[in-house]
């Protein structure tokens, strides 16, 4: 794997300016306060739509929580689209064969799938093609679920491929195990085809934030009651998550979390907390066995046209704690 060390203040992109939210979001968790962060931000962000894909929860089931996410930050004007309720391989019976698993997201349930939509109504695949054809070279998609709705986009509108700004995404593990098997983290092994279709892709920028990352940004009890001492509604919902769910510091205040997904979306509000970054080409492991879904480097032979990826490693971690605080708990 051929790697270039980048200092991000130096490099860094500017802020993006229209944006996909592109998210598997449960009850709360990373996803709801990424949500929060972006649309607390509109000075750096615009929401141009919110699409929902299984992964954590079936896609149509995520669209409900983000609903009502959406009431408790102000935002009911914006409309969850749900889009591709399986992965493109993946099931939960090749799942069962791949134990132990540390985690196995919708998988773990009956499958929970939305109605047909109504006529006028437009599903996320047509909110993301609508998006980038009407902003080419503007847009961002922020994918924090697995990747099942871009790699889609990708292939019915191989015309868009290069009218995409940039991808900023949280998934992947490059030099740390994984979380949902020892070799992949959960995004990708969710849907490691999906995956694998974006990292081979000609999207002129892609912006990793991988476990090496996230694993930096440990989540404990005192920082859980930083923000649950605002007592906002937001805040309320986040104590509930956090507190009773995972990693459940209401039962257990010895328990940590991480920030996943917050760093992806802290990115386009702050290029400046990452501190430490390389660059590569980047492939996913598709044969099914032990391995499914890891990150490993690209054969450039077989997508000699795949632009590269940053990878994002280290942070300045106060930097991002006081940007979360402020936008997660204001009012």
């Amino acid at each position: 794997m051929t790697l270039w060390p980048l200092l991000l203040l130096a490099f860094a992109s500017p802020p993006a300016g229209k944006v996909v939210f592109d998210t598997d979001c449960g009850f709360f968790g990373d996803d709801g306060a990424a949500l929060a962060m972006v649309l607390r931000s509109p000075e750096k962000v615009q929401v141009a739509a919110i699409t929902a894909v299984s992964g954590n929860v079936w896609a149509a089931e995520s669209a409900a929580y983000l609903t009502e996410i959406l009431g408790l930050l102000g935002h009911r004007e914006l409309k969850p689209y749900v889009g591709a309720q399986m992965p493109l391989i993946h099931t939960a019976e090749m799942a069962r064969l791949e134990a132990p698993l540390e985690f196995q997201g919708a998988f773990a349930d009956p499958p929970k799938f939305a109605p047909p939509p109504q006529p006028a109504a437009m599903d996320a695949l047509a909110a993301l093609a609508a998006a980038v054809e009407q902003n080419p070279g503007r847009i961002t998609i922020l994918a924090l679920g697995p990747m099942t709705n871009v790699a889609l986009l990708l292939r019915l509108h191989p015309d868009l491929e290069r009218k995409i700004q940039r991808i900023v995404f949280m998934g992947g593990n490059v030099h740390v195990p994984g979380n949902a098997s020892a070799a992949a983290e959960f995004n990708f092994w969710f849907d490691p085809e999906a995956a694998q279709a974006v990292l081979r892709s000609r999207i002129p920028e892609k912006v990793m934030f991988p476990l090496d990352i996230c694993n930096r940004a440990v989540l404990d009890k005192t920082r859980f009651d930083e923000i649950v001492a605002a007592r906002t509604p937001v805040t309320q919902r986040y104590k509930e998550d956090y507190g009773q769910r995972y990693p459940g510091f209401l039962k257990n205040p010895n328990a940590t979390g991480f920030l996943w997904d917050e760093l992806a979306a802290a990115w386009l509000l702050d290029t400046g907390f990452v501190t430490r970054s390389e660059t590569a080409w980047l492939d996913i492991d598709t044969r099914f066995g032990k391995t499914y879904g890891a990150t490993v480097p690209l054969e450039r032979r077989l997508a000699p046209d795949a632009t590269p990826v940053r990878v994002m490693l280290d942070l300045d971690y106060p930097r991002l704690w006081t940007l979360y605080k402020r936008l997660l708990t204001a009012n």
